[in-house]
């Protein structure tokens, strides 16, 4: 279990994070959604270890961050940050393989590049191994790298924004196969994503932040209301049900159709 305990984070003199109170447990996928700006990539940088909190605490399976050095703390995270630049020389197999790499190894066995092989057939791309990295596109390049965060065997799985660039097909894909890992292994998942439906539809919970603080938490069951998403973003939205699977599916109205 993950446990924070009255996060806030400054940087100079604007406030990022206000006393965030949250309990993730694992073998769920929580999604953090909000507007842009509200400190969501923020929470995970400073989950991560690269932004210092200015109070509060941050502890898994009861022990705190501040119990470990940086390195073995980071050792237990899969982050996928948004927007990463590589401009690498190396092949796809290459890149993904280097997710088994750390600090204290630079060797690889035999094992790592079956299970570099297996994360990319996993994922619909075993076809791009032995493509060089700088020839493909950003979407495929997004999802080279989910498979690169998969070998790391975490116990945290944090990714930001991982459907920015991908068509429909492959957003799909990554999120169902980030669900199943997620129960088979009992990882602790977070996601930022930006499209409220696929994070209805993919969230074990949702963590909307707004400002800063912690505006609401549902988890499986509770009702996500057209009531909150006017509160978080400040934008009307239609709700109707999907009789398929029977979460709500949010259509924005066009500010020339909202009655004052």
């Amino acid at each position: 279990m993950l446990e924070i305990s009255r996060l806030s984070l400054s940087l100079g003199q604007q406030t990022l994070l206000r006393e965030l109170d949250l309990t993730l447990h694992p073998g769920q996928v929580h999604v953090i959604i909000g507007p842009n700006g509200t400190g969501k990539t923020s929470l995970l940088r400073a989950l991560f270890g690269e932004l210092t909190p200015a109070d509060g605490d941050i502890r898994l399976g009861g022990q705190s961050a501040r119990q470990m050095t940086q390195a073995k703390w980071r050792q237990q995270f899969g982050y996928m940050p948004q927007n990463i630049q590589l401009e690498l020389d190396l092949s796809v197999i290459e890149v993904v393989v280097l997710g088994r790499l750390d600090s204290l190894s630079m060797r690889l066995a035999d094992e790592d590049i079956l299970a570099a092989g297996r994360a990319l057939q996993a994922l619909g791309i075993a076809h791009l191994a032995d493509r060089p990295l700088y020839s493909l596109s950003g979407g495929q390049r997004q999802m080279v790298l989910f498979a690169q965060v998969l070998l790391r065997d975490p116990r945290i799985m944090m990714l930001d924004e991982p459907v920015s660039a991908l068509d429909l097909h492959h957003q799909m894909q990554l999120m169902e196969h980030l669900c199943q890992q997620t129960r088979e292994q009992q990882w602790i998942t977070l996601v930022v994503l930006h499209d409220l439906n696929f994070a209805v539809n993919y969230g074990d919970s949702l963590v909307f932040l707004r400002q800063g603080k912690v505006a609401g938490v549902l988890h499986e069951g509770d009702a996500c209301t057209p009531e909150l998403i006017k509160a978080v973003f400040d934008v009307d939205v239609h709700m109707s049900i999907n009789p398929l699977t029977g979460k709500p599916f949010f259509m924005p109205f066009r500010q020339s159709t909202v009655q004052p």
